[in-house]
């Protein structure tokens, strides 16, 4: 089945929010290789000017990969999820991701082409605090391999 492209131009409602923690801003920070201290010191984050520790820029993946997962289960987009190949992501950030606040994430379907049998699949997730103060615009770029002939 194709990939459905009445989906472009589509919007999610947002995600459940997700709550930054301190312990996982601390791990992803050691799994990427992060060495500030604002990302494991909670009083070199708040020297630096921050109420608590800040995740390293591309933290703001793991939020949107779970608004993402709302575009690859729905069955009426068409997505094969075992024929997904990741094409590219880009970050803005509008402000550090901080340990203790409440992340809400909204899913937005910006580009769906088919392109010599595969789909291309444009995503944006816009990621604020629950207060609505914004955080990340998260870009994603998806292939979905047309079928084998």
């Amino acid at each position: 089945m194709p990939v459905n492209a009445t989906f472009e131009g589509r919007s999610y409602p947002p995600c459940e929010s997700f709550a930054v923690g301190r312990e996982h801003v601390r791990d992803f920070a050691r799994a990427v290789g992060a060495t500030d201290p604002v990302h494991f010191d909670v009083a070199a984050a708040r020297q630096a000017g921050y109420a608590d520790v800040i995740a390293p820029p591309t933290f703001a993946v793991v939020i949107a990969q779970r608004a993402e997962a709302q575009l690859m289960l729905d069955p009426e987009a068409g997505i094969d999820f075992s024929r997904v190949v990741h094409g590219e992501e880009k970050f803005l950030h509008h402000a550090p991701l901080v340990a203790g606040e409440e992340i809400v994430a909204r899913l937005h379907v910006d580009r769906v082409r088919e392109v010599a049998g595969n789909a291309l699949v444009g995503t944006r997730v816009e990621l604020a605090t629950s207060e609505g103060a914004p955080r990340s615009t998260v870009t994603s770029s998806l292939v979905v391999r047309g079928e084998e002939s």
